[in-house]
Formats: C-alpha cells, sequence, structure tokens
C-alpha cells in the first residue's frame, strides 16, 4: 500500500469515529463540487479541529479570510455562541453564493457575514467600522498575500486572540526559497512574520492525511 494510501485511510478512520455523519457538511461539499468550486476545502478533521480551537479560545468574534464554499465556515460558526459573530472574506462571487446557500441551510446565516471582494480591499473597509477585536482569525485565501493578511490580523484583533494559517508547507516546498513560486514565498514571509514580530507567538505544524501532506501554523497575540 502506498504512502499516501495509508495516509487517506487513516483520515478515514479517524473521519469515522471523530465526525460523524453530517448532511448538512456533507451536503455543503456535495454542492460545491456541483457547481465547479476547487476541491480544497479543509478536510473533516481539519474542520473539527478549527472547531474545538474556536472552542477552546471561548471565541465570540471570528474572521476568515478565504470562504471557498463554506464548510471551514459552518464548522467555525457552530463553536460560537447565539450572539456570536462570523466575518468571511470572498473574493469569488461564485464562490460567496454558493457558501451563501450552504450556510443558510446549516442555519447558521444569522451570525455568518460574507463579504465578497478582493481581502486586501476588504480588510481596510471592515478596520474603518472599528469593530470589537475578532477573538481568532482563519486565514486561507491567496497563499502570496499572507504576510498581508497576517499583518491585518493583527490589527483586528487583541491580546489573547488566535491566528490560524492554513497549507504553509505547500508539499515540503516551504523549506526551499522559490522567487519563482508566489504562494510559497507568501507563506515564508509569512512564517518569518511570526518568527520575528513582538507580539506573535508562534508555532507551525505537518499533517498528512486526505488532502496529502501539508500543514497550518498557529500564532497568539501577545500585546
Amino acid at each position: 500500500m502506498s504512502e499516501s494510501r495509508i495516509w487517506h485511510d487513516v483520515d478515514d478512520y479517524f473521519a469515522a469515529h471523530l465526525t460523524p455523519d453530517d448532511e448538512v457538511l456533507t451536503a455543503a461539499l456535495r454542492d460545491s463540487e456541483a457547481a465547479a468550486l476547487p476541491p480544497i476545502s479543509v478536510t473533516a478533521t481539519q474542520g473539527k479541529l478549527l472547531q474545538l480551537l474556536a472552542q477552546v479560545q471561548g471565541a465570540r468574534t471570528v474572521l476568515e479570510i478565504g470562504t471557498l464554499g463554506g464548510y471551514s465556515t459552518i464548522w467555525l460558526a457552530r463553536a460560537l455562541p447565539a450572539d456570536g459573530r462570523l466575518i468571511s472574506l470572498e473574493y469569488s462571487p461564485v464562490h460567496a453564493e454558493v457558501a451563501t446557500r450552504n450556510i443558510a441551510r446549516a442555519g447558521l446565516d444569522r451570525l455568518v457575514e460574507i463579504r465578497v471582494g478582493a481581502a486586501l480591499e476588504s480588510l481596510p473597509r471592515l478596520a474603518d467600522e472599528h469593530p470589537d477585536p475578532f477573538d481568532l482569525v482563519f486565514v486561507d485565501a491567496d497563499k502570496n498575500n499572507n504576510p498581508h493578511y497576517l499583518e491585518w490580523a493583527l490589527k483586528l484583533t487583541r491580546p489573547g486572540s488566535l491566528i490560524i494559517v492554513d497549507n504553509v508547507v505547500r508539499g515540503g516546498r516551504v523549506a526551499v526559497p522559490d522567487g519563482a513560486d508566489p504562494d510559497v514565498a507568501g507563506t515564508r514571509a509569512a512564517i518569518e512574520l511570526i518568527g520575528s514580530h513582538p507580539r506573535l507567538s508562534g508555532t507551525a505544524i505537518q499533517t498528512v492525511g486526505g488532502k496529502g501532506y501539508d500543514g497550518f501554523a498557529l500564532a497568539r497575540v501577545l500585546a
């Protein structure tokens, strides 16, 4: 059996026991596929991790950068209290339309607001509204802009907030400087910013599973 097949089988085993069948989440993935969205949503076990991190964090407000079909959005929104708030930024109107339907079917539209447009344009407008600081920020959009998203996350959070950056391993390519790949360059810049910034304490975790070899970074805002 190939190594990647073992990764998938272990992921399936964990998901079967730790993330029970959920028609709302299954439908979100099915409708995303039907709408030809790229198959890059987090896995079920990763979604459960996001939910648990939000719950451990006691999050009442969440900012998500990169909505796609709303699969991770649903996991995160389910961790919020009845008066919580999740703002998700999505570049593609098509993706946002699919996500809006998926979130409404989940009964979470009262908690979730999707804003359509380039995140680096939406973020300054959001900051101008002077929202309450976000307790958790999940960054899962175009990787070349990761350092910029991280800087905005710092402006929109508070001491104690948690920032999660997805897809930081890039199949191992993050360890090799590659000026030709903007996603690798952006990811490396974000990791190095976390490591050097006086207001952040962070780490990165490598993962294997249904989506192959990748990982995520976690950073806590210190001050």
